[in-house]
C-alpha cells in the first residue's frame, strides 16, 4: 500500500507551528499540521507580541486582526491592600516612525494569537489535525516516514517539531536539552473573571509574609490573567475557590471578587536550549528548541522568528535549492535563542519589570553568518524612491514570499522568486541589495557576479 506523501509535517499547533504552517502554505508547500491535543489550547499564557513579531504578522497577512484587539500594556500599580505603594510602566510609550511602524509591545492573549493564525491557515487551504500525535519517525536519505497516533503512516520530505518544551520528537531523536529547571521557582497562572476591579491598570499586591499576586487585564476580553508565585511545597488546585482564597489572602481586598476560573496552569521556571536544532530531516523550533523564564516576553516571540527563518528555507530547498541552505537555520537561530535566554534570565533574576528596545527583537542580526554578505541586518520600513520617480514603502515591497532586489540598474536574474526594483539611489551605497524573504539583507554588493553566486545558494 502506498503511503500518503507531503512536503512537511509540522508537529504542534502553537504559535510556532502555526506561523510555520502559514508561511509554508502561502508558498504553495504541501504541509500537514498534527497536534496531539484534542482541541485548541486555552489560556492567555504568552501574552506579549514584540515589535518584530508584529512585523512578521504584517507580512503573513494577520496584523490587522491583531491590531483590532491588542493594546499596549497599561501601567503597573502595586498596592498593599488598598494603599498604592508604587506605579510604573513596563514599556516606554512610543510613536510609530517611518522605520519602525510597530514601536511597542502589544498585549494579546496567546489563545487569540493562535486563533488568528489558524484562521489565516484556513484561508490558505490548510488545517490543524487535532487529536493526532506524531508517535514515530524513521528517516532515510530521501525523506521521513512518520507514524501518527491514528495508526496512519505518512511520507514527508521534512518534519518540524514545534511540540513544546517537553517535545516527544526531540526526546526520540536523543537531542540534549541543556540548562536548568528551577523547581523552587513556581507560579500559579490562571485566566479569571473579576468583579469590582477596573481595567486601566495591571494590578499587583504584595503582602509581607503571604506573597505577591497580579492581575493583567487581557486585551480584547473581559478576563484577567492572574499570576502568583508559590512557596515551596504549595500545590495549586484547579478550582475557583482555591484562587479566591489565594487572591483574598494576598490582596487583603474586600469588594473585589474572582467570579469564574477560565483556565489555570502551574508554571515552573525552565531555562534550556537544545544542543542541536536539526537531526537529519527533522528540525526543532519554538519551545522544543528553547524554553525561557517569562521575563521579557521572549519565548513565544523567539519561536515565531524560528518559524519565519525556517519556512522560506524549507520552501526553497523543496523547490530545488541546495540542501546546505537548511544548515543555516541552526547557524542563525540557535545563537539568537542563547542570547534571548540570557536576557530573559537576567530580567527574571533581577525581578525587573522595565523593558526596553533590547527585548523588542528589532536589532537581532545574522551578521557574520554564511548567508550574510555585507548584510545580515533587519531592513527597516520607510520610503523608497524608485528610478521612475515614484515613491514606495519598503514593507509594501517586501510583503510576500519572494526575495526583493533593490538595484541601480535593470536585473532579470533569479527567476520569479526575485522581485527586482530599480531605485533612484543605491540602497546601502551598493548597486545591488538583495533582501531575503524574512526581511534581512542577504547580500549588498556592486558585483553582478557576486549577486548571481549568492542567488545560486538560495534560489
Amino acid at each position: 500500500m502506498n503511503e500518503p506523501t507531503t512536503g512537511v509535517i509540522v508537529a504542534g499547533a502553537g504559535p510556532t507551528g502555526l506561523t510555520l504552517a502559514v508561511d509554508l502554505a502561502r508558498r504553495g508547500v504541501s504541509c500537514r499540521v498534527v497536534e496531539r491535543a484534542e482541541r485548541p489550547a486555552g489560556g492567555s499564557k504568552g501574552k506579549g507580541l514584540q515589535p518584530r513579531t508584529q512585523e512578521v504578522f504584517d507580512d503573513l497577512g494577520v496584523i490587522g486582526r491583531v491590531l483590532g484587539v491588542a493594546t499596549p500594556y497599561p501601567p503597573v500599580r502595586v498596592r498593599l491592600g488598598r494603599v498604592p505603594v508604587w506605579q510604573t510602566r513596563m514599556h516606554r510609550p512610543a510613536r510609530a516612525t517611518d522605520a519602525v511602524p510597530y514601536p511597542t509591545v502589544l498585549m494579546h492573549p496567546q489563545w487569540r494569537t493562535e486563533a488568528v493564525l489558524r484562521e489565516r491557515l484556513a484561508e490558505l487551504g490548510g488545517k490543524v489535525e487535532y487529536g493526532t500525535a506524531l508517535t514515530g519517525l524513521d528517516q532515510d536519505a530521501h525523506g521521513v516516514r512518520a507514524t501518527l497516533g491514528t495508526g496512519e503512516t505518512v511520507r514527508a520530505r521534512y518534519v518540524v517539531a514545534a511540540d513544546g518544551g517537553k517535545s516527544p520528537v526531540r526526546k526520540s531523536l536523543g537531542i540534549g536539552f541543556t540548562g536548568e529547571t528551577r523547581e523552587e521557582e513556581r507560579a500559579a497562572l490562571a485566566d479569571v473573571r473579576v468583579e469590582g476591579l477596573g481595567r486601566d491598570h495591571i494590578h499587583a499586591w504584595a503582602r509581607p509574609g503571604k506573597g505577591f499576586v497580579a492581575l493583567y487585564p487581557m486585551a480584547g476580553t473581559d478576563a484577567f490573567q492572574l499570576l502568583a508565585p508559590l512557596k515551596p511545597g504549595v500545590e495549586p488546585e484547579d478550582t475557583l475557590a482555591w484562587y479566591q482564597r489565594l487572591f483574598a489572602e494576598r490582596s487583603m481586598l474586600r469588594g473585589v471578587r474572582l467570579t469564574e476560573l477560565l483556565w489555570s496552569s502551574l508554571y515552573r521556571v525552565n531555562i534550556r536550549l537544545a544542543d542541536h536544532y536539526r537531526s537529519g530531516r527533522v528540525f526543532l523550533a519554538g519551545d522544543a528548541a528553547h524554553v525561557h523564564s517569562p521575563a521579557g516576553g521572549q519565548g513565544l516571540n523567539t519561536g515565531v522568528q524560528d518559524a519565519y527563518n525556517l519556512g522560506w528555507k524549507l520552501a526553497r530547498v523543496l523547490a530545488g535549492a541546495p540542501e546546505g541552505l537548511l544548515d543555516t537555520y541552526e547557524e542563525e537561530r540557535r545563537p539568537v535563542a542563547a542570547g534571548m535566554l540570557g536576557l530573559s534570565t537576567d530580567l527574571h533574576d533581577r525581578k525587573s519589570v522595565k523593558r526596553d528596545e533590547e527585548t523588542y527583537q528589532l536589532s537581532l542580526s545574522y551578521r557574520g553568518g554564511s548567508l550574510a554578505r555585507h548584510g545580515g541586518d533587519r531592513v527597516p520600513d520607510g520610503g523608497v524612491r524608485l528610478a521612475d520617480g515614484t515613491q514606495a514603502r519598503m514593507f509594501d515591497l517586501l510583503r510576500g514570499p519572494h526575495f526583493t532586489l533593490l538595484a541601480a540598474e535593470p536585473w532579470s536574474g533569479g527567476g520569479p522568486e526575485v522581485r527586482a526594483y530599480r531605485v533612484a539611489e543605491p540602497y546601502g551605497g551598493e548597486r545591488y541589495t538583495l533582501i531575503r524573504p524574512d526581511g534581512y539583507i542577504g547580500i549588498s554588493t556592486s558585483s553582478a557576479d557576486d549577486l548571481a553566486g549568492y542567488l545560486a545558494m538560495v534560489v
